[in-house]
């Protein structure tokens, strides 16, 4: 199990109510299962939200088989308005 933090930006943010929290999860996947327990705002937006791990997109791959190694920085980015 890996520890590390996660950071939301924008809208995930908000939802989360901080910037940024430590987290000890395995996988991306038991990680956002973790955030959203008990928090439907940041669930709704974590659904719509793409993913950094250690500054690298997550892109289209399934989140249980994104791995985090210990002292990973996990970045919440919610779709943001503009162009």
């Amino acid at each position: 199990m890996a520890t590390g933090k996660v950071r939301y930006w924008a809208a995930a943010k908000e939802a989360a109510g901080v910037a940024e929290e430590p987290f000890e999860a395995a996988t991306l996947g038991e990680l956002m299962t973790k955030i959203t327990q008990n928090r439907a705002e940041l669930a709704r937006v974590v659904g719509r939200s793409s993913f950094l791990v250690d500054g690298s997109p997550v892109g289209k791959r399934a989140h249980e088989e994104v791995i985090l190694g210990d002292g990973a920085t996990v970045e919440v980015l919610p779709p943001f308005a503009g162009g």
